[in-house]
């Protein structure tokens, strides 16, 4: 039904139809070198609305509900969420100061990091003072994403050696913006876990698609973009505790509304935290969800969140092949492309 639904949107033709149309046979596609991405026909709103479709997927897969309702009708407990929602989009000082607190270490680090005149013993220093950073840093160093040696790394020094100043760098701001995501009710852990698992794909995608100059914005970037998303779901966290016994967020219209809201309100909370312009910029053109971006900077997070998405979504067998198919072309990806990718963000 859904693969139906998707071709009937989409135009997207069916074998034969292939066939009759080029008059290639399907044995001579498999022939050739590089297999043709099937012939689809988009329309900048059905672009739209596919993104915004993915999205309220990706929250379905989130949230764990047993039960999707499609009807657009909000329960209690989402329209006590909804009204939260428009009070931070309102007041989001509020959000930021007690909600979402953004560390205060993570821009002064960077900046330090980022300067090129610091002496090493200094940086390194400036980096153990943190005995829990440097546990969290080492841990990133040592994983199965990022590890680069047989042997594991020890200690910051040898971290600096291994992986280079600038993947370090990423890695601290990495560590330091974790504190962001800080859900303890065993229910909602793993929405914890696989948001953050989305924002380090993100940020390691912007990283692989930006330009050399522009990787350490790119990265900070991919790793903020979706704080809008967590002050949402700590709102959801406290208004569970008041609901009625069994109430759920499973409405079509509360994850769309989640969907177009959350980018607004990372955008609002970049501008408080007072991040740099060619962050705080990025996010605020992202807010606007009826368009396909054409800033260099907030194209690359625009695509990397896609991939990002339906890499996690084919990974539980949640996206129709039509579907992806229709998504990649929008980003500019083949299959084969998406396939290797794929495989490396499984390790996230």
């Amino acid at each position: 039904m859904v693969i139906g639904f998707f071709k009937k949107l989409f135009n997207i033709r069916d074998r034969n139809e292939q066939v009759r149309f080029t008059g290639i046979t399907a044995a001579e596609k498999r022939q050739q070198a590089k297999p043709q991405i099937p012939v689809i026909e988009v329309t900048e709103k059905q672009a739209v609305e596919s993104q915004l479709d993915l999205s309220t997927l990706f929250y379905s897969f989130l949230f764990i509900s047993p039960y999707t309702t499609t009807t657009g009708i909000a329960n209690n407990l989402e329209r006590s969420v909804i009204q939260e929602i428009e009070l931070a989009l309102s007041s989001p000082k509020s959000i930021a100061e007690n909600v979402l607190k953004l560390p205060s270490k993570i821009l002064e680090l960077d900046k330090k990091l980022a300067d090129d005149n610091i002496d090493i013993q200094e940086l390194i220093q400036l980096i153990e003072q943190d005995p829990l950073l440097c546990v969290e840093v080492l841990k990133l160093c040592n994983s199965p994403a990022f590890k680069r040696a047989d042997n594991d790394v020890n200690s910051i020094q040898q971290a600096l050696v291994q992986v280079g100043r600038q993947l370090l760098r990423q890695f601290i701001t990495t560590c330091l913006a974790r504190e962001l995501i800080d859900i303890k009710p065993i229910y909602f852990r793993r929405f914890g876990a696989e948001i953050w698992r989305h924002s380090m794909q993100v940020a390691f995608l912007a990283s692989e698609l930006a330009s050399a100059d522009q990787r350490d914005s790119a990265f900070l970037l991919g790793l903020l973009h979706d704080v809008g998303k967590i002050a949402i779901f700590k709102m959801l966290v406290d208004a569970f505790y008041q609901a009625e016994p069994g109430e759920q967020p499973s409405s079509m219209l509360f994850k769309q509304v989640m969907t177009t809201k959350s980018l607004t309100l990372s955008a609002l909370l970049a501008r408080h935290w007072q991040l740099p312009q060619h962050v705080e910029t990025p996010l605020s053109l992202l807010a606007n969800t009826n368009i396909k971006p054409t800033d260099d900077m907030t194209l690359l997070i625009w695509k990397a969140n896609i991939i990002s998405e339906c890499s996690m979504l084919q990974q539980v067998d949640k996206l129709p092949q039509p579907a992806l198919i229709v998504l990649l072309t929008q980003v500019d990806l083949s299959e084969q492309e998406f396939a290797a990718l794929h495989q490396k963000l499984i390790k996230f």
